[in-house]
């Protein structure tokens, strides 16, 4: 199992790795648009992936390929709330097929998913960081090279301290 907090190094497998967290810190208290990575133990429920931009990552956990119709649900109101949906959809929600590169690999975190409670938080994803490791909405995110690497050593979860 991997571990994150607050200082931004993400540990697995005895390395370390520089990683983004959330805006709003680490919080315990996770409720949705607070930018905040929740406090807790993140299992690793599936890897998802742009098979137009990257090979098919390595992981121990299912791995499946997005497609441009492909988004998140991040509306508390709606029935699909933190789910995987598809496009158009009329509640608001977050594109999976990003021009910008960050989804071109994402490690869907086990937060709020089962069930999902509205208000909660949603999309906590495990992601590549921005060149400047500027902070996420509420995700973490690694590096492409290192998020390969953790996910081909077997990652299987995260846990996330300090709220």
């Amino acid at each position: 199992m991997a571990t994150v907090g607050p200082d931004g190094v993400f540990r697995f497998a005895r390395q370390r790795y520089r990683a983004a967290i959330g805006r709003g810190g680490v919080r315990a208290e996770k409720v949705e648009g607070d930018g905040a990575t929740p406090a807790g133990f993140l299992p690793l429920r599936r890897v998802l992936y742009r098979a137009d931009r990257v090979a098919i990552p390595r992981s121990v956990v299912p791995r499946e390929p997005i497609a441009p119709e492909d988004g998140w649900c991040d509306d508390p109101a709606d029935p699909a709330y933190n789910r995987l949906i598809r496009l158009p959809h009329p509640a608001r929600h977050e594109e999976l097929w990003r021009a910008d590169g960050l989804y071109d690999i994402i490690g869907v975190l086990g937060w709020n998913d089962d069930p999902p409670r509205p208000g909660r938080g949603s999309a906590i994803f495990l992601h590549v960081a921005t060149a400047d490791f500027a902070p996420t909405a509420g995700c973490i995110a690694l590096a492409l090279a290192d998020l390969r690497a953790v996910l081909a050593a077997g990652l299987r979860a995260v846990a996330v301290s300090g709220g």
